[in-house]
């Protein structure tokens, strides 16, 4: 169980290929792996906010939080490292799509997929706690789709990636989208090898959500307004929000859209191809 956020258990995540139950997906990674899932299972998250329940404020529980946080997260980033590795060796972009619960990931990707499905592979790993609903309304695209469910975990992490690559077993120039768990925090924190990093957000979730949750904003790529749709019901400034991005991160770049309408869209699209291009946005 986390340190920090307390998220995790003893079962571990399930890794499901909807309508596939009984096949069993033994593909091996053409990379070697550290299989030893530490169930220690206490990721930490990086927070520096070490916990010391019950102890001194400065003492050594808090010592021994901290440094696990460091010891797992630097864990997680070497596996990341082998599934970047893996994934360029097969030509397959992955973006990391992260947002808090309603924001519209699916839908999003639903459409997505439908308007690029002449542009080559497309693959989808979904992440949530419980049930396969979402990647059945992925798989109801023709879109080939592996579900993670993580039980009490709040995100993914690069092992859970591993594994759902070995399952899905992408062909080689697959375009693949990981749907996050739905929250803002964990997910920032943990590199699952992926080529670009999208945040989610919707305009009934407030002007100042880069400012609550400015970690995210900070390793992202890309953020998505989403349901512009909406913007005349709601209390809620694009310009504002995306001045409040930058300023956490100056480089990352904004879009505004509706996933529901299509609003804007195609400018969704061609961010995608242009950070498909080999070499774009890859991290070190």
């Amino acid at each position: 169980m986390c340190a920090t956020c307390g998220c995790g258990d003893d079962a571990g995540p399930r890794i499901t290929m909807p309508h596939e139950h009984e096949h069993e997906h033994e593909h091996e990674h053409e990379h070697e792996h550290e299989h030893e899932h530490e169930h220690e299972h206490e990721h930490g998250h990086g927070h520096g906010h070490g916990h010391g329940h019950g102890g001194d404020a400065g003492g050594s529980e808090r010592t021994e939080t901290v440094t696990l946080e460091q010891r797992v997260l630097a864990k997680n980033d070497v596996l990341a490292e082998r599934n970047r590795g893996w994934l360029a060796g097969r030509g397959v972009t992955a973006f990391n799509v992260m947002s808090s619960p309603g924001a519209g990931k699916t839908t999003l990707l639903e459409r997505t997929i439908r308007e690029l499905s002449g542009s080559g592979p497309i693959a989808v790993i979904e992440g949530d706690q419980e049930t396969l609903l979402d990647a059945e309304r992925i798989r109801a695209t023709g879109c080939a789709v592996v579900q993670v469910n993580t039980g009490a975990g709040c995100h993914l992490d690069a092992q859970m990636m591993h594994d759902a690559l070995t399952a899905l077993d992408p062909e080689s120039g697959t375009l693949l989208f990981v749907e996050n768990v739905g929250n803002l925090v964990c997910p920032a924190l943990f590199d699952l090898g992926e080529r670009g990093r999208v945040v989610l957000i919707s305009t009934p979730e407030g002007t100042d959500k880069p400012l609550k949750y400015p970690h995210i904003f900070a390793v992202a790529d890309l953020v998505l307004v989403n349901k512009t749709d909406l913007l005349p019901y709601v209390d809620f400034d694009i310009e504002t929000c995306v001045r409040h991005a930058k300023s956490i991160n100056p480089r990352i770049e904004a879009i505004a859209v509706s996933a529901t309408t299509g609003e804007n869209l195609t400018a969704w699209f061609d961010w995608i191809v242009d950070h498909r291009r080999p070499e774009r946005h890859s991290r070190p």
